[in-house]
């Protein structure tokens, strides 16, 4: 006896599956290469105007430590705090923490050591010093997020400014997953 319907196998209808699969990776994966595009590597910043205080978030490479200090320098603010992320006994950061300047510095190891434990700093220290408006210097990937943490702790104005980064893409790469990452953890982390 012949049958008039075929029950179809199971292996094509498999193969639709992985490739409908594969497109759903496809177009996530674009959809995060695209906002990530945005986000990391051309974040919203700020045009710069006087502030109570700049503040340097922490991490390598040091051009964001320079940058802050040449704001400064600039008159943009009377304070500088710096976050001395790369730890107590690094002697690059004695040209910022163990100057004389003709304004404020404070430096600091944040607690805990991430962007969390600077943005609850620059919170004691914006209400220890009636800070209304602060300008935030980091690197370009790390803007966007860190708008996000300081914005939590801090109630006044953010200037976020981009230090210089680098261009080179396996660098590019590690950014755009270790900022998805982290803005991961930020959005299920409450509060400050």
């Amino acid at each position: 006896m012949s049958s008039e319907t075929e029950v179809p196998t199971a292996q094509p209808l498999r193969r639709r599956r992985i490739w409908l699969a594969l497109a759903v990776v496809g177009v996530l994966l674009v959809g995060w290469i695209g906002l990530g595009w945005k986000v990391y590597k051309h974040p919203q910043t700020d045009p710069l105007r006087p502030a109570d205080a700049i503040v340097v978030l922490g991490g390598t490479p040091y051009e964001r430590f320079d940058l802050g200090l040449q704001l400064a320098q600039q008159g943009y603010a009377p304070f500088l705090l710096i976050s001395q992320s790369t730890g107590a006994d690094d002697p690059r950061m004695d040209k910022y923490c163990h100057q004389q300047f003709s304004f404020e510095v404070k430096c600091f190891i944040p607690d805990p050591w991430t962007t969390e434990g600077e943005a609850q700093e620059i919170r004691d220290d914006a209400k220890e010093y009636g800070w209304q408006h602060i300008i935030v210097v980091t690197f370009t990937p790390h803007v966007s997020r860190a708008r996000y943490i300081v914005g939590k702790c801090f109630d006044g104005e953010l200037t976020m400014v981009a230090s210089p980064t680098r261009p080179d893409f396996s660098y590019w790469t590690w950014m755009f997953i270790r900022q998805s990452g982290g803005y991961v953890k930020a959005l299920l982390t409450p509060g400050c």
